[in-house]
């Protein structure tokens, strides 16, 4: 008689289980279906085992969303400390985006976990110390997190919620929602169309990098040499 499958183990030719196995297979379930699609059942469906299976490796649904925000953050590009604090967090922050393309569910759950895992600290340590090597105070560098994160998530947020993707698809919806109403009555919405939309290769990822550089221009001019010279001297912790 065959022996019963241990709590390690899957049914389908017995692959032990793991937390990473458990993880992986958790976050392809929230991408294929969304966040709610996410369940001890859906995942031991997904990995081929038994509810109980599953909770040998994790304690509960929180601990699932704590470690699958974990694995999300493990995907994003850290930047490197004393390098361009610029170039560095633009590329983090390009990173962040297009992990949270792959990953929309997690749009909403970046910042909200209460035990954070060692890649999301690992994470916000390196953003932190990429800010403060760069000359950003204590209370600058908060700033400048609070207002380059918020930028990217809400602008992740906006790109997953568009009815278009790409510059091809943007004429086609655009010309559908101006035939709902009658001509003159949005007169601006219509100019900015046809004089712009329509004859550009306009794409609205493009979007991301013009209000970037916007906030890092922003930042760079808060930093204490910049303030410096533009006061022509001076304490620059005054």
């Amino acid at each position: 008689m065959e022996s019963s499958v241990s709590a390690g183990e899957t049914p389908r030719g017995r692959q032990r289980l793991s937390r990473e196995r458990v993880l992986t297979a958790a976050v392809g379930v929230a991408d294929a279906g969304g966040i709610g699609a996410l369940t001890i059942r859906s995942l031991a469906e997904q990995l081929g085992a038994k509810p109980m299976s599953v909770y040998y490796h994790v304690a509960g649904k929180e601990a699932i969303l704590d470690g699958i925000v974990d694995v999300v953050f493990s995907e994003i590009d850290l930047p490197t400390p004393g390098r361009d604090w610029r170039s560095e967090l633009r590329r983090r922050a390009a990173s962040a985006r297009q992990v949270l393309r792959r990953h929309r569910w997690a749009i909403g759950l970046m910042e909200s976990r209460t035990v954070p895992g060692p890649a999301t600290l690992r994470h916000h340590d390196a953003v932190i110390a990429t800010l403060r090597a760069a000359g950003f105070s204590l209370e600058m560098t908060a700033h400048a997190y609070a207002l380059i994160d918020s930028y990217t998530y809400g602008f992740a947020l906006q790109e997953a919620g568009l009815p278009f993707e790409g510059p091809d698809t943007v004429a086609p919806v655009a010309e559908s929602i101006m035939e709902q109403f009658t001509a003159g009555d949005y007169p601006h919405l219509v100019e900015m169309a046809t004089g712009y939309y329509f004859k550009t290769t306009y794409d609205f990822a493009d979007e991301f990098d013009f209000g970037l550089n916007l906030i890092l221009d922003a930042l760079s001019n808060s930093l204490p040499s910049a303030m410096s010279s533009d006061t022509g001297g001076g304490d620059p912790n005054s």
